[in-house]
């Protein structure tokens, strides 16, 4: 178990930002919280560095997408806003 130990600290913290980003979720946080949990216990027997680093990066690739819809999402409002005549 002390070997998976610096990559636990990386999982944790992806968990912790994929919640957070969680909290605007389109379908609602509490949605996006159990499909995370449950994403994150289905992996949770994984004792292969590499099969958790795949992990880690389709986490963080799942984040990434988050931040694009958020970003996107308030730039269509902020412009709707703007450009209305």
């Amino acid at each position: 178990a002390t070997m998976a130990n610096p990559l636990r600290a990386e999982v944790v913290r992806l968990y912790k930002n994929l919640l957070y980003l969680g909290r605007e979720y389109p379908k609602g946080g509490d949605y996006f919280r159990d499909r995370l949990r449950l994403a994150f216990s289905k992996n949770k027997g994984v004792q292969d560095p590499e099969q958790i680093r795949a992990l880690i990066a389709r986490g963080e690739f799942v984040a990434r997408e988050l931040e694009a819809l958020y970003y996107l999402r308030k730039y269509r409002a902020m412009k709707k806003r703007y450009y209305e005549e």
